[in-house]
């Protein structure tokens, strides 16, 4: 899988609309989930492209502390239907993780989990820091990873 790191302004038209499409595919459809994905936060967000002979296969958005969360922050973390299981979950988190380290100068992450996902964060070294809570109908924990 090959990964590109992109802010919003250097997302080409046809990247912009398969990220949407992507994550509406797998977030509001697959999870049968009617809530606003298109949430006028990717202008803050540096987008991590994980694409396969050009296609997008994962994806996740990152933030700098303050814009999304107190920490710098991962979400809208996905590995499409028909890539699952080959561990590009971990590969795009790892990808992920590394850019909040060089590109916002910290070692120190949140994530709102999916709590289904909650051993998944665990093996990337992130950490339960409250108690569940329902976030668009769907059990979600917030996670912190530091290395500090």
């Amino acid at each position: 899988m090959e990964i590109t790191v992109k802010s919003f302004e250097e997302l080409s038209k046809e990247e912009l609309y398969e990220m949407l499409s992507v994550r509406t595919e797998v977030f509001v459809v697959e999870q049968d989930c009617a809530y606003q994905e298109v949430d006028f936060k990717d202008q803050k967000a540096l987008h991590v492209l994980g694409k396969e002979i050009g296609k997008l296969v994962a994806y996740s958005r990152i933030f700098k502390g303050g814009d999304h969360m107190q920490e710098a922050s991962i979400g809208r973390v996905l590995v499409t239907k028909g890539h699952r299981e080959k561990g590009l979950g971990h590969e795009i988190m790892k990808a992920s993780m590394d850019a909040v380290k060089t590109s916002f100068h910290t070692y120190t992450m949140a994530v709102s989990a999916q709590q289904y996902l909650q051993k998944f964060y665990n093996e990337l070294g992130f950490k339960e820091i409250d108690k569940p809570y329902l976030e668009d109908g769907i059990p979600h924990i917030k996670m912190i990873y530091s290395e500090a």
